[in-house]
């Protein structure tokens, strides 16, 4: 079976993926997956061959479906290839190559393949420190992550480490109490090293599973922000010797291109190991995960669905596509 009809076939479909989950990300791309396809639909109209001025239309319709302009040079250049190599391609299999050719590249980042909130046997407490601006859902993405958690059976602990701001704080109170997990927390202004530090000791006294931090979403001075973050990380490895062991990057996806501007900004102050994209389900600008995913070569863990509790979803990037197109 060749590696695009193994992707998509009915056979490959992951059982663990439950059919409420597809649902969730079917509905939650909708915006998105009509704003593209009506587009793809005007670029091709009048047209039986994929030409050269398909093929404009085409970068035209991914570049203004937010999936970035290298990525799209990417994509052209791939389906040229395949233009030139069949001779004579058809538009009407357009929106199938590009399906395929987008799972491709996505392939390439070696993630997205994981249908379960899960964590490594060998890493207990695992820690996850959380970064991202002000606005963008960071709290939201926290508080349902340790709903996922620990519905999947893992015990969680938080710890309120963005002290810059009050409301911060007590957000994350109300999401602790609404999941019900405990949260280690100072006042407005405390030092956030000595939270995380707190957090990290009170997490290996309870024998806890996963540790999920907080941090303030600053990014008007880069220098203080990278200098904060790796005091955290610093003063963490005094209570757990390699934590963290995921720093997570929340991006709005409903903010298009300002979303590629915060992971640029983000990963130039701190070592980004995975990101969170909210908001997909109120916006057209889905096709920013993908972009994404692929410019800064950093897996998408994690994305936003929906409003509800259970709307926070691993990145699969086989069910994302195929719901991208379906």
């Amino acid at each position: 079976m060749s590696f695009f009809k193994r992707i998509f076939s009915s056979e490959k479909k992951d059982p663990s993926i439950s059919e409420q989950a597809k649902q969730t990300l079917d509905k939650g791309l909708e915006q998105t997956k009509t704003s593209f396809l009506s587009k793809l639909t005007k670029a091709v109209a009048g047209k039986s061959k994929v030409d050269d001025e398909v093929l404009d239309n085409l970068e035209e319709v991914l570049v203004s479906s937010d999936v970035g302009v290298a990525t799209t040079l990417k994509i052209i250049k791939r389906i040229e290839e395949r233009v030139s190599n069949d001779k004579y391609m058809g538009t009407e299999e357009l929106n199938k190559i590009l399906r395929e050719e987008i799972a491709g590249l996505l392939s390439e980042t070696k993630s997205g393949e994981e249908t379960e909130f899960s964590i490594p046997a060998n890493k207990k407490p695992y820690v996850i420190m959380v970064v991202g601006v002000n606005g963008v859902g960071k709290t939201t993405t926290i508080g349902k992550l340790a709903y996922q958690f620990k519905k999947s059976g893992y015990k969680v602990v938080l710890g309120a480490a963005d002290t810059f701001r009050a409301a911060a704080i007590d957000q994350l109170q109300i999401w602790a109490d609404r999941v019900d997990v405990p949260i280690v927390r100072q006042q407005m202004g405390s030092d956030p090293a000595s939270v995380a530090f707190d957090t990290l000791q009170s997490a290996v006294t309870q024998n806890a599973d996963v540790v999920i931090i907080d941090t303030a979403g600053r990014l008007h001075n880069k220098i203080n922000l990278m200098n904060e973050l790796t005091k955290v990380k610093r003063v963490m490895q005094k209570v757990v010797e390699d934590a963290p062991h995921d720093v997570l990057l929340v991006l709005d996806g409903s903010t298009g291109q300002n979303a590629f501007e915060q992971a640029t900004q983000f990963t130039a102050s701190t070592e980004v190991s995975c990101l969170a994209v909210t908001k997909l389900d109120g916006t057209a600008k889905g096709g920013v995960v993908i972009g994404i995913s692929d410019q800064f070569q950093i897996p998408v863990k994690y994305i936003g669905v929906g409003e509800g509790i259970d709307d926070l979803q691993v990145f699969n990037k086989f069910e994302f596509v195929d719901s991208f197109f379906k």
